[in-house]
């Protein structure tokens, strides 16, 4: 099990935020919820770059496609490493060197949770799906150089952020997808474990109100075939 912390504009309160905590199975639907960013990933937003840790909902953040956008929703969890039982990669970090996927991308060292996607363009992504971007696993890119893991010494906060709908943004220059379950993992969601998932995010009325999702998810190793 996994207990994991949330920030919720209030829907029908403007301006209040509310703070809840569940204790949820430590499985990817609900792990995938929380574990994108690290401490000191820099957003852009109307007051500047904000840590992802100081953000909270109400924040304007600034997408890549759509202008500024009002933060609904931040999840995080603590992360311990070799925790029996726990799948190695949920006690793992990814660490991108600054330019190491191009200049100024990031531009710091970006250090991401174990969850995280980020945006990928080319005409790879195309053939196979149509769109011209897609959601990569931060971690199909771990190559021991720019891209390396990490496994913490001590317990860590990771985070996600949750807009209306499922937006791109920033995070020290590097393009990361927002929360949304995707429809292969609500396909796979017990119908007994609906209500817990839907109870995490107290701004949403249905599972449905997630919307579609604005990016499809691809492996890097599918990219790698028809590259």
């Amino acid at each position: 099990m996994r207990r994991i912390e949330i920030l919720t504009l209030c829907p029908h309160h403007p301006g209040d935020i509310a703070e809840t905590s569940r204790v949820v199975p430590a499985t990817p639907i609900f792990e995938e919820a929380v574990a994108a960013f690290a401490h000191g990933a820099q957003v852009p937003t109307e007051r500047g770059l904000v840590a992802v840790e100081d953000l909270l909902p109400g924040d304007r953040v600034k997408t890549v496609d759509r202008g500024f956008r009002t933060l609904l929703w931040r999840g995080a969890t603590t992360l311990v490493a070799n925790v029996p039982g726990q799948p190695p990669e949920m006690g793992r970090l990814t660490r991108i060197s600054a330019d190491a996927l191009g200049i100024a991308r990031p531009m710091h060292d970006l250090v991401l949770g174990p969850m995280a996607h980020l945006v990928r363009q080319g005409a790879a992504i195309e053939r196979l799906t149509g769109r011209r971007a897609a959601a990569i696993p931060a971690r199909d890119l771990i190559d021991g150089m720019g891209v390396v893991e990490l496994t913490p010494p001590s317990a860590v906060r990771v985070f996600h952020l949750g807009f209306e709908r499922h937006e791109r943004i920033l995070a020290n220059g590097v393009e990361i997808e927002s929360y949304h379950p995707g429809p292969a993992r609500l396909a796979h969601l017990e119908p007994e474990q609906r209500g817990l998932f839907l109870s995490c995010f107290p701004h949403l009325d249905r599972i449905e109100d997630f919307g579609p999702p604005a990016l499809p998810r691809l492996r890097l190793a599918e990219l790698d075939l028809v590259a």
